[in-house]
């Protein structure tokens, strides 16, 4: 179970007290299937494992993780619509009159009522851990919107849960192209093989992306002398992680290079075993990982009220 893409909240101690409950709290809210007349369900599935009784939180020492699920009907509007124009011009023809706004909406309503049973169903997955040591949130997902969602579920099981957006006090734009422009990394950390520049003057300026290509280069440089920001940066953490980072210090491309991914091995011989050593490879890693990144940048833990 290794994480792609990382989107980042935090919270105080008194909350981390209160996550001891949080597998109790979600049994309340595990995921059900669609109805036939609803369009979308959300709750929460079995980290590891299958079946009604599996357990909704899967915790290593001091990290829990979760695993927020999700079904949605898919009915595209263009179907609808369509459909609702047809039933229009055959009353239209057949009674020689116009159907009105409010007919119309009536008339989709029923249409609704009879598609949605019919419609297939999505399902959607995304892992998250609480690490109660530290007081990070950590999301697989680089949506902020997506990553929100989540939380509000799992306020909803929690009753309340004040996890807080990243608020760096040192800026990620101006930190990172000090990395980039003068070289000035941080030990242990190398520039990887990508960037996104933007004129952070403008929200329509210019934008150079660059990706396989030597992060040195006169080109790259003389992006920077024109005026224009890191706002994505691609790099790698003491030579076992590479990642891109981004100014709202989202981190996309996560992946552990060949001297982790080694130490996990070829088997545990089942798959409870196999989740426990993938799941405490991931959160030792990150653990170092996201303690750097609150150096480098500044990321208070959010105090006790």
């Amino acid at each position: 179970m290794l994480m792609r893409n990382l989107t980042l909240f935090r919270f105080s101690p008194a909350v981390a007290d209160d996550l001891s409950r949080l597998d109790e709290a979600l049994a309340e809210h595990r995921l059900r299937p669609c109805g036939p007349l609803e369009m979308f369900t959300k709750g929460f599935v079995p980290p590891v494992g299958r079946g009604p009784d599996a357990p909704l939180t899967h915790a290593v020492q001091a990290y829990t993780l979760f695993t927020v699920g999700g079904e949605d009907k898919l009915l595209p509007a263009a179907v609808v619509n369509a459909e609702l124009q047809r039933k229009v011009q055959k009353i239209a023809e057949e009674e020689g009159r116009k159907v009105g706004g409010r007919e119309r909406k009536r008339i989709k309503e029923d249409l609704l009522t009879e598609l949605l049973p019919r419609a297939f169903v999505r399902e959607s997955r995304m892992s998250a851990y609480v690490d109660r040591k530290n007081g990070w949130v950590v999301l697989d997902t680089s949506s902020r919107k997506s990553a929100e969602n989540a939380l509000s579920q799992v306020r909803e099981a929690l009753g309340s849960f004040p996890a807080v957006p990243l608020a760096p006090e040192q800026g990620p734009r101006v930190l990172m192209t000090d990395w980039l422009a003068n070289g000035n990394l941080p030990a242990g950390l190398a520039l990887g093989d990508e960037c996104e520049l933007r004129d952070p003057a403008t929200a329509t300026g210019a934008v150079a992306i660059t990706r396989r290509q030597d992060l040195d280069a006169e080109e790259v440089k003389e992006h920077l002398r024109n005026g224009k920001a890191v706002f994505r940066l691609g790099l790698t953490f003491d030579d076992r992680i590479s990642f891109v980072l981004g100014e709202d210090l989202s981190i996309r491309k996560l992946k552990f290079l060949d001297v982790v991914t080694d130490e996990l091995g070829d088997s545990h011989g089942d798959a409870a075993a196999e989740a426990d050593a993938s799941f405490a490879l991931l959160t030792l890693e990150l653990e170092r990982l996201l303690a750097k990144l609150e150096e480098w940048f500044g990321l208070p833990r959010p105090a006790d009220a």
